[in-house]
């Protein structure tokens, strides 16, 4: 099937189609079993359709124009029950059906979300999310329903086909010649018209990503948009964005009518010649009025499983587009290499050592160039430099969301090259100025990091991070839900549940990276205190714009075009006094 698939779809690259195809199989595969039912289900319940019309010639040739009241019983007595197991076996493979094609969905969906998770912060930073959110939504459908629906699809109406095919010639092989000439010419129409759906089903998922993705952009900043009065300008955008998805759709449409009306056309035709030869016949009395009836049926269930095997072809291009969407972000490669055999951090310490160490992103200064340094375990470490000169972006490689492109970043004496990511980043917290909230509860977004923590620890680690006044003004406490994104807290209530969630996950190395630059001075010398006093023995590194943050480090470090130098306190002083 996949050699078919490879020859029917027009591309540029075969091989990579193949390479899709048999991604996408992948999943099919372990489902044999639970195919192998269905189509057994399907099968039996091809069989019953086709019986029917064959029953229906019975009933009126050899039952009514017969006056034989015996047959007359039997038949419709068979085509009782044929319609009752047939409808028993169509719920049961509805049933199956769906299910098979639910766990085949969400595990190809499964398997895109890992690899996404696998993506560095820059991919997502050149990505629009609502992009990103229509290829794991809608493209993972409409392949998933290629796959399963389609398979099965093809297999009835191959099923009824081929039944059909052979009853009609059993009826009269001269009438079944008809479908001698129908079929080429739906062939020769639909082979030329594909190209144009494959082409307009492209542009509307691209049309269907600018939706989602306005939408994404525009939902959480409406505060800011009602604040500077653009409403009217945002809803412009969505119904100019509604009109150009409109317009293509309707373009698609078209297109489609277009080429599945003229199959429908010579369907109808060729019915209604069946019926002027047939009926004369009937008139002539050389043929049973059953017969045409059973012929006539047979012919519009021949001709319905041509109509829907010839329309895999329109069913390919659609399907072939969202695959190729898919494999767009499939082909995307981490910016980190898995080692085969990883090596395990120490349970305490905190050292970290720079060897000579180079990073950057193509087309700006280099974040670090040759930098070699030691800070010993247990450290306070204040990380200062101009804004936008890479501190985050060190943090970042010490969490091995990147690995340096020259020279060893070593944890404890552990190459990072080494480690497991999420091993790594459990004994490495950050706290941002940036906090990320889910919906659910204050306590769950606590341990959020720490997911087996026990209730005691969650509140413990929520009192240590001066949420205290918070809990007691919420209704539920810890158990209230925060809402979407945590919306009506404060920025210094977002940064203290944040700096609660690494200190319920007591990491080797804790970051607080402007973590308090929305709290008050006296607070934040009160959240600092406490980190003080919790890690204790633990290295700590604070990187901020305030003196007040930095102050009382152990290691001062600045870090600007490229370099990572030591100074000292009244240095940075100095430097904050500056920028400030």
């Amino acid at each position: 099937m996949l050699k078919w698939l490879v020859r029917t779809v027009h591309t540029d690259d075969p091989r990579a189609l193949e390479a899709a195809l048999r991604w996408l199989y992948g999943f099919v595969r372990p489902q044999r079993s639970a195919i192998g039912l269905v189509m057994a289900l399907s099968l039996c319940a091809s069989l019953l359709v086709l019986a029917q019309p064959w029953l229906t010639k019975t009933l009126i040739d050899e039952g009514l124009l017969a006056k034989d009241y015996g047959t007359l019983l039997q038949t419709a007595l068979l085509m009782i029950a044929a319609g009752l197991l047939g409808t028993l076996l169509a719920g049961v493979n509805r049933y199956l059906h769906t299910r098979l094609s639910g766990r085949i969905l969400f595990d190809l969906r499964d398997d895109l979300y890992r690899h996404l998770q696998t993506l560095s912060p820059a991919f997502y930073g050149q990505r629009r999310i609502g992009d990103l959110m229509s290829r794991l939504d809608g493209d993972v459908a409409q392949i998933q329903r290629f796959a399963v629906d389609s398979l099965f699809s093809a297999l009835s109406s191959l099923l009824g086909l081929v039944g059909a095919v052979a009853l009609l010639f059993a009826l009269s092989w001269q009438l079944a010649l008809i479908l001698a000439l129908l079929v080429p010419l739906e062939v020769l129409w639909l082979s030329w018209m594909r190209r144009k759906v494959e082409r307009r089903s492209r542009i509307l998922r691209e049309r269907s990503a600018d939706l989602s993705s306005f939408l994404v952009e525009t939902l959480p900043a409406m505060k800011f948009i009602q604040s500077v009065g653009q409403e009217r300008r945002e809803a412009g955008r969505l119904q100019g964005l509604g009109d150009r998805y409109l317009g293509d759709l309707l373009k698609l449409q078209l297109t489609e009518f277009v080429t599945q009306a003229v199959p429908g056309t010579l369907t109808s035709w060729s019915r209604a010649g069946a019926f002027l030869i047939g009926g004369y016949w009937v008139i002539e009395g050389q043929w049973q009025l059953g017969a045409l009836i059973a012929f006539s049926t047979y012919l519009g269930m021949a001709v319905g499983p041509v109509q829907s095997l010839l329309g895999l072809y329109v069913a390919v291009q659609r399907m072939t587009v969202s695959l190729g969407r898919v494999m767009e972000l499939r082909r995307e490669q981490p910016e980190i290499r898995l080692a085969e055999r990883r090596l395990p951090l120490p349970d305490s310490g905190g050292r970290i050592e720079l060897q000579a160490v180079g990073f950057g992103y193509a087309g700006r200064e280099p974040v670090l160039a040759d930098v070699s340094l030691v800070i010993p375990a247990g450290l306070k470490v204040a990380l200062s430099g101009p804004s936008g000169v890479g501190k985050s972006t060190l943090i970042d490689l010490l969490q091995r969301h990147y690995d340096p492109q020259q020279g060893v970043l070593l944890l404890d004496g552990v190459d990072l090259r080494q480690c497991d990511p999420a091993e790594l980043r459990r004994r490495v917290a950050v706290v941002s100025q940036e906090i990320v909230l889910f919906r659910g509860s204050l306590a769950d977004n606590i341990r959020y990091a720490s997911p087996d923590a026990d209730p005691q620890a969650v509140r413990r680690a929520a009192e240590q991070a001066q949420l205290g006044e918070l809990i007691g003004q919420l209704p539920q406490g810890l158990d209230t839900p925060l809402g979407e994104r945590g919306g009506q807290l404060s920025g210094g209530q977002k940064q203290r549940i944040a700096i609660a969630r690494a200190l319920l996950q007591q990491p080797t190395v804790l970051v607080l990276d402007e973590a308090t630059s929305a709290v008050d001075e006296a607070t934040e010398r009160e959240i600092i205190a406490a980190v003080d006093r919790l890690f204790a023995g633990r290295t700590r590194i604070l990187i901020s714009h305030r003196l007040s943050t930095l102050a009382d480090a152990d290691l001062y470090l600045r870090l600007n075009r490229g370099t990572l130098s030591v100074e000292s306190k009244s240095e940075t002083a100095i430097e904050e006094n500056l920028n400030g």
